[in-house]
């Protein structure tokens, strides 16, 4: 069992390290012309915001000082989801890029093919008009004769994203007589000598002129001055895949931080009476006070619950990430919950890696009711809780036995678990209606891939066989203050009698 730990945890490592390490070459190497300044500091981020992440993850789990885990939480979580990002978006970006390539390059080829016909197609000295390349003719000169001297002009240099010679090769002359070759040179006669006049005398310019046009066969332009096309392709698209990295991590922190909304539910019940017709269960999950979540976000969280008027407040696990000592002054808001028929709370996983038995004291002291394997009855129908699977390694799993054993099976029955997989049990015990948490909706896309694989409902309503569960999304986040693709939420359900 030991060597298939270790050889797991080898093969993830080797994940992880590999992705960083194409995420640095993408960003990073790819974008710059050597090693310099730019690639140390790209390697420098990327290992130093994982070394920020896992210890934090240490901190919080050893009990070392808040202040510590408080200090490493906020850049070490937000590595995490910003890590992942950015893998996904350089991922996407290897689609654009060939892409993106295609299209410089034909730009390019456009350009260079345009500016060999200049003047202008059709028009006078143009190509395929009369005197144009392929047909020298001799201009008359102002006095009437003919023969005016050559005049070339060459348009300066032009890089290599755009059209033209690399390297400032010229790209146009304009003469008055000329003569194009299928190898794309361009030849300029000697202009005839003016009756009148004496022999021209021979000088190095009056032989005919060699130009090139570029791209074309036998062309003699240089290497290009500026960035080369993958250069650019690489930068454009490291750039953008930051860019999108960095907005979807701001955007799902801003969606968290600012509290959940509330979202409202109603699930008919078979054997709930008339007069129960509308009762409003406040349905709250996943909370996390830690080092990154604190007393404001309670406050948020109680008053959004408050504000729907509930009839009964369920708080359904996952409420806090740490001690009581540490945590406790930032769940005390949960002091102002107010409903109708009380506030009930079960653990979650995460209450046994914080000292469940602590907080289950905590909780009662601030008025709400612990189920711990309990039930009570309340005026219209049985709420029973049961405890969250990570009791069992304490000896503080679930029993439904006890919490659901020698009830009244003509009454509805509403059963409070952390987890969606406690679904199955509360079938064979005939409960009505599960509520959980637990799932965080996947938080972090795709990782709803991973969380539905893992659990039979995901978020929302879904019967199985004579029982309903309803699964909420949570109200805070877990590591990262992130969510993305799976918005927080608080749930007002609201529990309908078919006999009304």
């Amino acid at each position: 069992m030991a060597i298939v730990f270790v050889l797991v945890a080898l093969l993830v490592l080797a994940v992880i390290v590999t992705a960083n390490w194409y995420v640095w070459r993408r960003l990073f190497r790819d974008t710059t012309r050597g090693p310099g300044l730019t690639r140390r500091t790209g390697a420098i981020l990327i290992a130093g915001g994982w070394v920020l992440a896992i210890t934090a993850l240490v901190a919080e789990r050893a009990g070392a000082p808040f202040w510590l885990q408080q200090v490493l939480a906020w850049p070490g979580f937000l590595w995490l989801a910003l890590s992942i990002y950015l893998l996904l978006a350089v991922v996407a970006g290897e689609a654009v890029r060939p892409g993106l390539r295609w299209f410089l390059e034909r730009r390019a080829r456009a350009r260079a093919t345009g500016t060999g016909s200049e003047p202008g197609a059709g028009a006078p000295g143009g190509a395929g008009a009369p005197g144009g390349a392929g047909e020298p003719t001799a201009a008359p000169q102002a006095d009437g004769t003919g023969g005016a001297p050559l005049s070339a002009t060459a348009v300066g240099p032009q890089t290599d994203d755009g059209a033209g010679a690399p390297g400032g090769a010229p790209t146009c002359v304009a003469a008055t007589a000329t003569h194009a070759d299928p190898g794309g040179t361009v030849t300029a006669p000697p202009t005839a000598p003016h009756p009148e006049a004496g022999p021209t005398p021979a000088t190095p310019d009056s032989s005919p002129q060699l130009l090139t046009t570029p791209g074309a066969p036998g062309s003699t332009a240089s290497a290009p001055a500026g960035p080369s096309r993958r250069l650019f392709v690489s930068r454009v698209v490291a750039g953008a895949a930051a860019a999108a990295a960095v907005g979807t991590v701001g955007y799902g922190t801003y969606g968290v931080l600012r509290g959940p909304k509330v979202k409202r539910v109603t699930v008919p019940l078979a054997r709930l009476p008339r007069a129960a017709h509308g009762y409003r269960i406040a349905v709250v999950s996943d909370v996390h006070l830690g080092p990154v979540l604190g007393r404001g976000f309670a406050q948020k969280v109680v008053d959004t619950i408050n504000a729907t008027q509930p009839d009964l407040i369920a708080v359904v696990g996952d409420l806090v990430d740490g001690s009581v000592k540490d945590l406790g002054p930032a769940a005390a808001p949960l002091a102002q919950l107010k409903a109708r028929h009380g506030s009930y709370f079960v653990t979650g996983n995460h209450e046994y890696f914080s000292g469940a038995e602590q907080w289950v004291e905590e909780v009662r002291r601030l008025g709400l009711v612990p189920l711990e394997n309990a039930r009570r009855e309340m005026p219209y129908f049985d709420l029973a809780g049961v405890n969250d699977i990570a009791g069992e390694d304490e000896g503080q799993g679930p029993d439904y036995a006890r919490a659901l054993g020698d009830r009244d099976t003509a009454r509805a029955c509403v059963l409070l678990a952390h987890q969606p997989v406690q679904i199955h049990d509360a079938v064979e015990h005939g409960v009505d209606l599960q509520l959980s948490g637990h799932t965080h909706g996947g938080q972090l896309w795709p990782g709803n891939l991973v969380a539905a694989a893992a659990n039979p409902t995901l978020a929302g309503l879904e019967r199985y066989g004579d029982t309903q569960l309803y699964v909420s999304r949570g109200a805070g986040a877990w590591g990262p203050p992130t969510r993305v693709g799976a918005p927080s939420d608080i749930t007002l359900i609201e529990l309908a009698s078919r006999q009304a």
